[in-house]
Order: structure tokens, then sequence, then C-alpha cells
């Protein structure tokens, strides 16, 4: 199968990590894809966004640079219209951006099944960040492409609700979550020998809202309890603040901070965590570093919400604390780092259910290439 892959992403972040994923992995299947995005994308550095787009936001504040975006359309269009004329697409696969039609219009004009992931609702997550003027505009834009796909394919079922509530029909949406890739995380490393601190580890780019600053904080109120040392794996813009934090509250030794890593040594990293924390999630996502820390059977931390449950089961494969109670999100990580023998079963419980429930890239192409067939043949 032919699979004609759009996107508008700019920034190789998770979203960079989700596309070269699935694009890998329907390939390795045997499809070919043809990826059309921005042509700056392949040029962005990990964890950065392309330079024209970066000077197009400084320019275009607010309401211009919204309009900009919906205006990005008719180039991506353009761009997206040759390429089909070359490659002669059965399908059109799309990863959702806001003000971006281009895929939606093209796929209705060439007769094509248009399929689009969809990762989070934009326009209500830009909106209540703060960074959203033209909220009408951005909710038409939004359901105007969600309700022309022929199946959009939400992270969560909670997102699927979401989707529902906009009008899609629900025959019409499908959940593929995220995934990893199996072969990276080689089978659980041996136990860590008795004796010296615990790791506490995470993953990804650092941002405030996650609540690291409540786990240093925490760690360092608990003078009592098991030796532990918090270990971030990854960038973003709250990093320079914990790191002041770690300083003013006398763990500065306790915290390390590796910076961004290339993505074949973070199995690695994740292996060597004790205790995988992801604290806070917005209340739709799919985090990659839970399926991450899944794959490495590390005993997880995660808050107990209904994206998180669809994936981690307390006391089976995960120990989840009320989202926002950083004093319960405390004592699981104590709990687990005095008892050895829980942090192993509920690893290896992880590892089995990602194994169980197919929580892999190549398992995700599975099922868009058989709902891309599915479509073509109807």
């Amino acid at each position: 199968m032919r699979i004609l892959y759009s996107h508008r992403i700019q920034s190789h972040d998770g979203q960079g990590v989700h596309l070269e994923a699935l694009v890998a992995a329907l390939r390795a299947a045997g499809h070919e894809v043809l990826v059309v995005g921005p042509p700056g994308y392949a040029r962005a550095a990990l964890g950065s966004e392309t330079t024209a787009i970066a000077r197009i936001r400084r320019l275009l504040p607010g309401a211009l640079g919204e309009l900009a975006e919906l205006a990005y359309s008719a180039p991506g269009y353009l761009r997206l219209a040759r390429a089909a004329r070359d490659f002669r697409p059965n399908a059109i696969y799309e990863r959702a951006n806001l003000f971006y039609l281009a895929g939606a219009l093209l796929a209705r004009r060439r007769g094509l099944p248009f399929l689009l992931e969809v990762n989070s609702p934009l326009a209500r997550e830009r909106a209540e960040f703060g960074r959203l003027r033209l909220r009408r505009l951005a909710d038409w834009a939004e359901r105007f492409v969600w309700r022309r796909a022929d199946c959009v394919l939400p992270v969560t079922e909670v997102l699927g609700g979401i989707v529902a509530a906009a009008g899609v029909p629900r025959e019409r949406i499908v959940v593929v979550p995220n995934g990893i890739d199996l072969d990276a995380f080689p089978e659980a490393p041996p136990p860590r020998p008795a004796g010296g601190a615990v790791v506490l580890g995470f993953v990804g780019f650092v941002r405030a809202w996650h609540g690291l600053d409540a786990v240093l904080r925490a760690m360092a109120s608990d003078l009592a309890g098991p030796p532990v040392v918090l270990q971030v794996v990854g960038e973003g813009p709250a990093r320079p603040d914990l790191e002041a934090l770690a300083v003013t509250l006398g763990i500065a030794d306790r915290v390390r901070f590796t910076g961004l890593s290339p993505r074949a040594e973070v199995p690695g990293l994740v292996g060597r965590f004790d205790i995988a924390l992801q604290p806070a999630s917005v209340p739709y996502a799919s985090p990659l570093k839970v399926f991450e820390y899944m794959a490495a059977a590390r005993a997880i931390v995660a808050p107990d919400q209904p994206n998180i449950r669809e994936v981690l089961e307390d006391g089976r494969t995960a120990l989840l604390f009320p989202p926002g109670d950083a004093p319960a999100l405390w004592r699981a990580v104590t709990r687990l780092a005095g008892d050895p023998a829980l942090r192993a079963r509920l690893g290896a419980a992880a590892r089995t259910e990602a194994i169980a429930r197919d929580f892999t890239w190549a398992g995700n192409a599975r099922r868009v290439a058989g709902i891309a067939a599915g479509l073509r043949a109807g």
C-alpha cells in the first residue's frame, strides 16, 4: 500500500518521535510511505523548531500568527498535491495540527481515504495555556478536519470522547495509543545489588507542569526514608529553575540532569532506573514515556486518572496516586524504594502487559494499514 503521510510538525520532540517511529514501522511492514511536511523539519535539531517558524512567530504574534498558520494551508496543500500526483497514494494519513486543512481538502478532491491522527484537542489546549486569540476560528478549523476524516485515530479513549462530542460518529473513531519498539528494549536488567541509592528516573522534555519541583521538595524533606537520587533524561524550559531549586534545597548532589540524549540511548538510560516517574499528565494524552517504562520493565509511579488507567492498573502494573497530590506521589516512591521485590513484580507485569496488548509501533502500523485497506475497499 502507498500511504502519503502529511504533517505540519515543526520541532523534533515527542511529535517527531511518533511520526518517525510509525513511518519506519509502516515501511518495515512493506508499505511505501511518502512523508510531506514543512521543508525545515528535517533540518531542525532534536528538541528545537525550525528557525523560519520561530522567526515568523516573533514577527507575527497573536491573531496575525494564527491567520498565518491558517494561510500556510495553501502552500501546504500545493506541496501535498504535487506529491500525490507523482506518488499516486492509496490513502492519506495526516497528523492533525491546528489551522492545517491541506490533507482534508486534498483527500476530498482526489477521493482518497483520509486517516487523521489526533494527539490532543489543540484548540482547547492552546486556549487553556493562553496562546490562542482566534478561538472560534480555531474551533471551526479543528472540527472541519475531524469531521472530514474517514477515520479519526485519537491516542486515548478520553480523547476519542472529545472527538465524538465534536460531531464525529463513533464508528469513525479508532483509538491507537502511542507505542514502543520492543527490540530496542531488551529484557529487564538484573536487580540492582543491595545498598546504595535508589534511582528515580524521568524521561522527556522538562516543563513546569510536570511537577518535578514538588518531587525535589519531597526528596529534601524526607530525611528518614530510603536514599533516593533523581535522574532527569531530557531538556526543557523548566530545567534551569529545577537546577536552582536543587541547589537551594541542598540536594544538588542527588539530582542528575543528563540533557538531551539520542533516541538510541534512551532504552539503556531507562533501564538504569529503579523507579520510573510520570509525575503529571494532561487528561487526554498518551504519554510516550509510560510505554518506554513498561517496555523496560520499570516500576512506574503515575497519576490515577482515566487516560493513564487505559494503560496501567494500580497495584498490578504500577502504583497510581491522586493527580496533583505530591505527598501521595512521594509515598508511592518511598514504598517502592524500600521494596525491591515489589519493584520487580510491577516492572515485569508492566512489560508483559505491553507485549500482550501490542503497545508497539509495529502493531500500530498493522492497525493503520488495516484501516486504510478497509476504507479503500469500501
